[in-house]
């Protein structure tokens, strides 16, 4: 995910009092910007601009317009070429934009004054990580280096005071040790602090990015080749930072981080989540979609026993924990009105004819029975049972089957031991039986 930037917006006092306006370079690379407002739900859609041959445009803001973070839009796909900014009302918000130098604002107090606090924090850290990779244990040296960080956040909240970036300022609040520290105490006493200033209630806290950023800032990056014995201590550690009364933004926090294990093939983390914190949660939300797209990966998971479904061979009803045989199951989820299916079913067939450890299972997603006993006549070495409803059978959705053909392998206890995607995959991890 993108490091997203927080700028602020203006509410009208009179109609089209105010606008938001940019630059963006190079002007070829965009066509228009679109501006969102952002809730911690999501982001409602207000408005777009129409970027002219050098890259300017300039959305007119009116009264319907309010105070809050709102999002610029500028390419595709949307959840990666955006940034956050603040409204607050009463005062035009102008930037320029390029993919190589991020935003500039050059209208707008509130939105200069929070990137002139991240530079100047970023700057203090520097002589921080200066100090300590020198090896120095000048007490003189340490106190002088950490009174210029007090003194910075101190006379940014002032500044911020009575403007909406205060929040944000409050919230990035720095650890400050009181008395000289090396390395290893100032590490860990900045690790025990790094969420201790953040108000997970604060609604415009939870409608920026702000909130992401530090919560996966603390879980990935706080320790160096971490295992995953810290990777759960790091989430137990977001999950109690977060009242249980925030349901909503922690579920949405959890959720982010379930889905960044599981962009890293780490079932064990993304399980831990779901079984520790994220199931409960979307129940208690009513996320129905959620609570079923944990619960199908958990099910399928590498490592974890296929679930279980019956299945006819010859008129003798068995079910796929039963299949004996076979030292591999090779378990596909198709249907007889996909094309790819119809593609990739034959070249699966001429694989097994040569692999005679493995026997091939197809589950078949159909409205109805007649394409299907159709199709499954080519099959005849593979044992076949039929989903009806499709989408909507109890089975494709345990097994979370978004796209067809979908293949697990499996050993011959069931359990999952591959989810290869597509014939390629499938043929590699196949080549080694």
């Amino acid at each position: 995910m993108k490091k997203l930037i927080i700028l602020l917006v203006v509410f009208p006092l009179i109609s089209f009092a105010q606008s938001v306006k940019g630059t963006l370079s190079p002007a070829k690379d965009y066509t228009y910007a679109f501006l969102y407002k952002a809730t911690p739900e999501g982001a409602n859609y207000v408005n777009r601009g129409q970027l002219d041959s050098l890259g300017n445009f300039e959305i007119q803001l009116d009264s319907s317009v309010t105070a809050g973070i709102y999002k610029i839009v500028y390419a595709i796909p949307p959840e990666e070429n955006n940034f956050d900014f603040i409204y607050d009302g009463k005062e035009s918000v102008a930037f320029n934009f390029s993919h190589e130098k991020g935003v500039n604002f050059t209208v707008s107090e509130e939105n200069k004054l929070w990137t002139s606090y991240l530079k100047s924090i970023d700057m203090v850290n520097q002589t921080i990580s200066n100090y300590y990779t020198k090896d120095n244990s000048d007490e003189k040296g340490f106190k002088a280096i950490f009174k210029t960080l007090k003194d910075t956040q101190k006379g940014y909240e002032e500044l911020a005071n009575g403007k909406l970036v205060s929040s944000f300022v409050r919230a990035n609040k720095p650890y400050i040790p009181l008395q000289y520290e090396d390395i290893s105490t100032y590490s860990k006493n900045l690790k025990n602090n790094y969420l201790s200033h953040v108000d997970f209630s604060d609604y415009l806290l939870q409608s920026s990015s702000f909130l992401v950023d530090r919560v996966t800032a603390y879980v990935f990056n706080m320790v160096e080749n971490p295992t995953n014995a810290t990777y759960k201590q790091h989430v137990d550690d977001v999950a109690a930072a977060i009242s249980n009364n925030d349901a909503i933004i922690k579920t949405s926090l959890l959720e982010i981080l379930w889905q960044r294990f599981v962009t890293k093939e780490n079932h064990d983390l993304a399980n831990y989540i779901t079984d520790t914190y994220l199931l409960e949660l979307a129940n208690t939300t009513e996320n129905k979609v959620l609570a079923e797209t944990i619960s199908s990966y958990k099910n399928t998971s590498v490592g974890t026993k296929a679930p279980n479904f019956d299945i006819t061979i010859e008129g003798n009803k068995t079910s796929l924990h039963q299949l004996k045989g076979a030292e591999h199951f090779l378990l596909i989820f198709w249907s007889s009105g996909c094309g790819h299916c119809l593609a990739e079913l034959p070249k699966v067939k001429k694989i097994a004819a040569n692999k005679p450890n493995l026997k091939v299972v197809a589950f078949g997603l159909e409205h109805d029975t007649k394409d299907w006993e159709k199709e499954i006549k080519n099959y005849s070495g593979f044992a076949h049972s039929i989903g009806l409803g499709k989408w909507d059978n109890p089975i494709v959705k345990t097994y979370g089957v978004a796209a067809t053909p979908m293949y697990f392998l499996l050993s011959a206890d069931k359990i999952i031991m591959a989810k290869p995607y597509g014939i390629e995959d499938l043929e590699v991890v196949l080549k080694g039986l």
